[in-house]
């Protein structure tokens, strides 16, 4: 009884030795005792013996396996090798892990709990450094480094998978297993193309202006019709029913549709309602209320509401960078029933310029992202500090541009050009007529309501010769106007322009003294990369790879697939259709697969990137798997030469 007692006061002791010392110098984690309060820094122990609960027994096996390594270290001798102790959660939960139960919310407000995996993966990193630079590695070895926008299958698990549903695997297991799985989970869902063949028949003069040819009587009738084949309309009209703008026809062959939408739009809302849209045999309406206009959307080609609703957006914008929204406001303020075609005189072709890409299917548009040149990382840094370098003390922004894609930009620090405002400058710059005829330098009042919609900025634009072709050949082929160099000086001051030349001057002669010049019209007359290149004997037809964290994307060539004007509109339908499908809101899966009669596509979506994959329609689920994979893995080494990461950033902060 006497030797209990002793091994009794023994472990007593122990345990109070224990339970004084600091929290990193604890043999036992703090999750294991947590009813006993630990003095730290020495504040002080447990007031009252009654409150103390009774201590722990020790657990010998831990404390002795401590005492060994201790001595062996102690005696200069390499430790013996254990096998590793299993991190212990440090936070609480009721779970056995952090990925064993998982709660799904629905959009009906309904909550779903299951269990997720039997297996358990510790926490490797936290949740909150994905999508920040800061945590991201940057390799100086090559060229080819990058900031890694690392794929999240490839070093996360443990809560993360919860979030994810399963996307993010274990730490070891390899993307193409995990997009394989998801490929399974997901399921296949047959797409029908056959109407896009009956929608698309003759799309090649869906540009055709209504009447025009050579029969000058033609008759009402056959106008009207003519104005019913085209397969997108776009009008715009104010609320006291006024037109403003329409793509096709005249006023007098749509002043009674605008009457009719206007009264349908005035009937929602007498009733305390907003019309957004609705559908009518295979036609889609869109409509969208902005301030004192509304702007209206008719499409039978494959597009969803939500994507119509963005280029809606985008064709306000274009109205608002002519005239700024005080201005807007303003005149409709003072009179209702104003006229707004009179202001706007002049710019219907970049109206009508916006609206075709839209029909053609914009990129940019349907993914919110921008197109760069793909260059080399050194060759870009060379141009960025060109216009460090050079730059006027007006300036805001500074942007090269070549080939209809960004090379270059010079911003201020904590302020990005937001997609939308490049899209308007790269619409005025390659697809209206207006800049380009007017020579190759102009001054241009211009409001981009990303960055402010209540004022102007100035816009200095001069174009290089991209290329050594007659002058009269590019001004005919609309094509050869993407492979021209243009340098994009943007002030606040509208007294800059002799500053913004002198800029250009010296910007332009010290890219041709560097070779930077030669080597933006190299890599514009070589023009995108194959997607064989990327990853040989693909059975890939074209591919989307979206950065989110740089809202830039990056694609290949056309060629051979997609070389008519019909095939690139079946192209951009198909991605309109998964991008609808992906990101609906009552979407609960990262992956689609589609199969249709002359394609198979694949949608894969995370935090980090997007990735739409278009193959031949006899493509096996592990080719497009693999080549996926692959395609992510090039993006991820190609990062800073597909991508402009960061730009050259001006210190300074805007008032």
């Amino acid at each position: 009884m006497s030797n209990d007692r002793v091994s009794q006061e023994d472990s007593k002791n122990e345990l109070s030795v224990h339970s004084q010392r600091t929290a990193g110098e604890s043999t036992l984690p703090s999750t294991e005792i947590p009813s006993i309060n630990i003095a730290q820094d020495g504040a002080g122990d447990v007031t009252s013996e009654e409150d103390r609960p009774p201590p722990l027994p020790p657990r010998p096996k831990m404390v002795d396996a401590h005492r060994r390594v201790s001595n062996v270290v102690a005696a200069g001798l390499p430790s013996p090798q254990h096998p590793a102790r299993p991190r212990l959660q440090a936070t609480a939960t009721t779970a056995l892990s952090r990925t064993d139960i998982h709660t799904q919310s629905y959009q009906d407000g309904s909550r779903e709990t299951y269990a997720a995996s039997k297996q358990a993966s510790p926490p490797t990193k936290s949740w909150g450094g994905w999508g920040s630079v800061r945590h991201l590695k940057i390799h100086d070895g090559d060229e080819t480094a990058s900031i890694r926008s690392s794929v999240p299958t490839l070093g996360t698990g443990g809560d993360v998978e919860s979030l994810l549903g399963g996307f993010l695997g274990y730490e070891q297991a390899s993307v193409s297993n995990i997009l394989e799985r998801q490929l399974q989970e997901a399921g296949l869902e047959e797409l029908d193309d056959s109407k896009d063949d009956e929608v698309l028949e003759d799309f090649d003069r869906e540009f055709d202006e209504v009447g025009a040819g050579d029969d000058k009587n033609i008759d009402e009738e056959k106008l009207l019709a003519q104005w019913k084949s085209k397969r997108k309309h776009f009008l715009i009209l104010s609320s006291a029913g006024k037109p403003v703008y329409t793509r096709h026809g005249d006023d007098n062959l749509i002043s009674g549709y605008i009457g009719i939408i206007q009264t349908i739009i005035s009937f929602y809302e007498s009733a305390q309602d907003q019309l957004r849209g609705f559908t009518a045999g295979s036609a889609r309406f869109v409509i969208m209320s902005q301030g004192p206009l509304y702007l209206v959307a008719v499409s039978k080609l494959s597009e969803s509401a939500a994507q119509l609703r963005v280029q809606l957006e985008a064709l306000y914008m274009q109205i608002l960078s002519t005239l700024t929204l005080p201005n807007l406001t303003h005149l409709f303020s003072n009179r209702p029933s104003t006229d707004l075609r009179r202001p706007l005189k002049g710019t219907e072709p970049l109206l009508s310029a916006l609206a075709d890409s839209f029909t053609r299917g914009s990129f940019s548009t349907l993914f919110s992202a921008l197109e760069c040149l793909k260059i080399r990382k050194a060759h870009r840094e060379v141009i960025n500090n060109t216009l460090l370098q050079k730059r006027c003390e007006s300036l805001l922004y500074g942007l090269v541009v070549a080939g209809g894609r960004l090379v270059s930009v010079v911003r201020p620090r904590r302020h990005s050009l937001h997609p939308s405002d490049l899209q308007l400058i790269f619409n005025m710059l390659f697809e209206a007529e207006g800049v380009k005829a007017g020579g190759g330098e102009n001054w241009i009042p211009l409001c981009l309501p990303g960055f402010n919609r209540n004022g102007y900025l100035y816009m200095y634009v001069s174009f290089l010769d991209g290329q050594d072709k007659d002058r009269t050949e590019c001004q005919e082929s609309k094509a050869s106007r993407h492979d021209e160099i243009a340098v994009v000086l943007i002030s606040a001051n509208k007294e800059s322009f002799y500053d913004l030349r002198n800029m250009r001057d010296t910007v332009v002669e010290e890219l041709e003294k560097n070779s930077s010049m030669s080597l933006i019209k190299n890599a514009v007359e070589k023009g995108r990369y194959a997607a064989t290149d990327i990853v040989p004997g693909t059975v890939l037809h074209h591919f989307i790879y979206k950065s989110r964290a740089n809202v830039q994307f990056t694609m290949p060539s056309y060629e051979p697939h997609f070389t008519t004007l019909k095939a690139r509109r079946k192209l951009l339908s198909l991605y309109h259709t998964v991008h609808a499908n992906v990101h609906a809101k009552n979407a609960h899966l990262n992956v689609q697969h589609c199969i249709s009669r002359t394609s198979v596509s694949l949608a894969w979506i995370t935090p980090i990137f997007e990735l739409y994959c278009v193959a031949g329609p006899n493509s096996s689920r592990n080719a497009l798997a693999q080549s996926a994979n692959k395609v992510v893995q090039w993006a991820r080494r190609e990062e800073e030469r597909i991508f402009i990461i960061g730009g050259a950033v001006r210190f300074f902060q805007i008032a």
